[in-house]
């Protein structure tokens, strides 16, 4: 279960991030769709996990590798968006929510679509 702390601070850096994806996806993948879905932080505030969620996902891998590139660009926002609150920024490791394409793999096999042996 996270504190009170971890709770505001992975809000915050969840709204942040998705601020600074919105920007940059528009400019560097457009017609593509990068939105934060959760954001962990350890109970010391030294790292975040950022689960990041792209639509469409044909590019999926392409674009997650641009983003962990520019890891630095990401945590310098973070760094100048919650200067007030924290004294350090935590170490960023981003890992990609694949949680739309479990979705689509259920709706298919609920709908008889693909290679389900039942229906």
């Amino acid at each position: 279960m996270d504190s009170n702390r971890q709770q505001k601070v992975g809000k915050l850096f969840q709204e942040e991030l998705a601020e600074a994806f919105r920007k940059w996806g528009t400019e560097e993948f457009p017609g593509n769709l990068i939105s934060v879905t959760e954001v962990k932080v350890t109970p010391d505030l030294s790292v975040s996990k950022i689960y990041v969620s792209i639509f469409p996902n044909n590019r999926k891998d392409e674009i997650l590798k641009e983003i962990k590139t520019n890891t630095p660009k990401f945590r310098g926002i973070l760094s100048k968006g919650a200067a007030k609150h924290m004294r350090i920024t935590p170490e960023l490791i981003f890992i990609l929510d694949d949680s739309l394409d479990q979705i689509e793999k259920i709706d298919n096999a609920l709908n008889g679509k693909g290679n389900n042996p039942i229906l």
